[in-house]
């Protein structure tokens, strides 16, 4: 079957098709129960998040495998798993992978490559993480990971710094910054103590608050008002990504200038992003995939880091909150959205 790139998700016939896809893999048989065809290599999708909002994820993901000579369905099939932000979940369905002795795992996002850690050290895996994965014991190194994991690191639990000094230039009179953290994601404490050691060099006052489901994030917001917060920064976490929407409208709600690490909060109506492409890292995690299946030791590929990290701005918003960017900060934005 030929599957068509990102742009098709423009469709929403193809939007349908690829969601009612993803949802039927996640709540057909049992694993050890489903009919694969025993002449397909099997990748494991492992996701701690839901399919909805990660369509476009898993496209980014395919795309790659076709660069290395793989199309879904047709020499290769891939099992989605998916927690629905039950990050206590995913060791159990890391597992089952396991016991389903697919030829790759893929895990998504910092929980779930943990989880596929755990579960496996002979069964290749291939990761896309936030986290630096030598300090998170991922990996031996980037250079030669060792073992039976590689993949593709974000970095964007260490970009506390580089926000900090954006926030101080569009808002130079303010002193404490929230940062809302997943307390289930593995990658907190990084994130926690990277804007902590910014905040001691920037002068913020920097207040951590933490939310691991809808109603907390609500929660979270109301107590940010409470605090007279001069601005938030949204760590990067799986569940965050699912719950774009909802942040961005509690942020526009209760008009407090909020940063995010993704392009697509940005794109969806939030002020400002800083950091590298998710939908890129997908990509190249889907390409050594590929790799792998053709014969290639996780051990052997290094651990891909990002080419660049990208500034998004979003005037509309800012025009809402009252704010105006500096002509210094619009001049170094890769992506000034009107």
């Amino acid at each position: 079957m030929h599957r068509r790139g990102p742009e098709a998700l423009g469709d929403g016939w193809m939007n349908r098709r690829v969601l009612i896809k993803l949802i039927a893999a996640t709540t057909a048989l049992p694993l050890a129960a489903r009919a694969q065809q025993p002449s397909l290599p099997v990748i494991g999708f492992l996701h701690s998040g839901s399919p909805k909002p990660n369509i476009n994820l898993v496209t980014a993901f395919r795309d790659g495998l076709s660069e290395a000579g793989y199309v879904e369905d047709k020499n290769v099939a891939i099992e989605y798993l998916w927690a629905g932000g039950r990050y206590d979940r995913l060791q159990g369905l890391a597992a089952d992978l396991v016991l389903r002795k697919v030829a790759v795992i893929f895990g998504a996002g910092p929980p779930a490559a943990h989880a596929a850690r755990l579960a496996t050290t002979t069964i290749p895996i291939v990761f896309v993480s936030g986290d630096d994965p030598v300090k998170s014991g991922l990996v031996v190194s980037l250079n030669r990971p060792g073992g039976n994991v590689t993949g593709v690191a974000l970095f964007t639990g260490q970009l506390g710094a580089k926000q900090l000094g954006l926030l101080r230039e569009l808002l130079p009179k303010a002193a404490l910054v929230a940062v809302l953290v997943n307390p289930n994601n593995p990658l907190t404490n990084a994130v926690t103590m990277d804007v902590q050691a910014a905040a001691a060099v920037t002068g913020y006052q920097i207040e951590i608050v933490n939310a691991s489901d809808e109603g907390e994030i609500d929660k979270a917001f109301a107590t940010l008002k409470e605090l007279h917060a001069d601005a938030l920064i949204v760590g990067a976490d799986p569940y965050f990504f699912a719950r774009n929407d909802q942040l961005v409208a509690l942020a526009a709600r209760y008009a407090i200038p909020a940063f995010y690490e993704l392009r697509e909060f940005a794109a969806n109506g939030g002020l400002m992003s800083y950091g590298a492409s998710i939908t890129d890292g997908y990509r190249r995690a889907g390409a050594y995939a590929g790799q792998i299946l053709r014969g290639a030791r996780p051990a052997d590929l290094p651990v891909l880091q990002p080419t660049k990290f990208e500034l998004v701005i979003n005037l509309k918003t800012a025009k809402s909150l009252g704010l105006e960017f500096p002509a210094t900060l619009l001049g170094s934005a890769d992506e000034v959205m009107e």
